[in-house]
């Protein structure tokens, strides 16, 4: 819960509130604005949404969301790119997406923008991970690297331009390199 100026606020207070631009996030009792995305990271973010989805909506497999609203286990996060398996959408009864995802994403991607904790980020993947996200990918744009955060495993580090980047399995038609993920930086 949140101490505020009118009082002490829950994460149901919160999810009734207002959204914010840039969004807001509910981590651990506490009210998070996540920093305006420029340049770099939009691109980056608009581009690894649209690869996904070319390669895994037309056959129904999964969905990318930018900056989707996720709720669970305590917290309310937003996500850069959150990527959920077809048969995990929220649906209304009529069959349309639910506005609320209330679930944790598949595949988790935040794009580590300047000044932003790289701890408040992985602590989020951690998160997702513990909550059953099979993968968390933590892409830092001026490093030119991008972590990957699975369950159980070591923490590793995609730094070399001709490295495959790991995907899930329901994902494996996708095969990125570090170097096609950092090209729409020059393109």
């Amino acid at each position: 819960m949140v101490q505020t100026s009118t009082g002490i606020i829950t994460l149901e207070g919160f999810l009734q509130q207002p959204e914010t631009k840039p969004a807001s996030e509910y981590i651990d009792g506490q009210i998070v604005q996540k920093p305006m995305p420029q340049g770099e990271h939009s691109t980056l973010q608009r581009d690894l949404t649209r690869e996904i989805d070319d390669a895994l909506s037309p056959s129904k497999v999964a969905h990318a969301y930018p900056e989707l609203r996720c709720t669970f286990g305590g917290r309310s996060v937003v996500p850069d790119i959150s990527v959920f398996r077809w048969e995990r959408i929220p649906r209304e009864p009529n069959g349309r997406v639910s506005n609320r995802f209330e679930l944790h994403p598949d595949w988790v991607i935040e794009i580590l923008s300047p000044g932003q904790s790289q701890t408040k980020i992985n602590r989020n993947i951690l998160h997702c991970l513990k909550h059953g996200t099979e993968m968390g990918w933590m892409i830092d744009s001026e490093e030119s690297c991008i972590f990957v955060h699975q369950l159980d495993q070591t923490l590793r580090c995609f730094d070399e331009p001709q490295m495959v980047l790991p995907v899930p399995a329901f994902a494996g038609v996708i095969e990125i390199t570090v170097k096609q993920l950092f090209d729409c930086l020059t393109d």
